[in-house]
């Protein structure tokens, strides 16, 4: 199972960092967001991810089941997700 592990403070002291341990390959970014508690659901997630709010390493990103690898980085307004193996 995928787990998030905690909440840690960015360089920037406006943004929050989220480290994401992912257990496996990749994990699907409407899944990554939903699994972060940055929504309730993965069709919550998708919604998200349709609005061109979130960006994968600094790229907006559009596909909601993109797979996101250990050391990419997600963001969302702000609060960034750095996914770890």
């Amino acid at each position: 199972m995928r787990r998030h592990h905690g909440l840690a403070r960015a360089y920037n002291p406006s943004m929050q960092t989220i480290d994401f341990r992912l257990e496996g390959e990749y994990v699907e970014l409407n899944q990554l967001l939903k699994l972060s508690g940055l929504c309730d659901s993965g069709g919550a997630g998708k919604m998200i991810v349709a609005s061109g709010d979130v960006k994968v390493d600094g790229k907006t990103e559009l596909r909601k089941t993109c797979k996101i690898r250990a050391g990419q980085v997600v963001s969302l307004a702000d609060i960034m997700i750095r996914v770890t193996g």
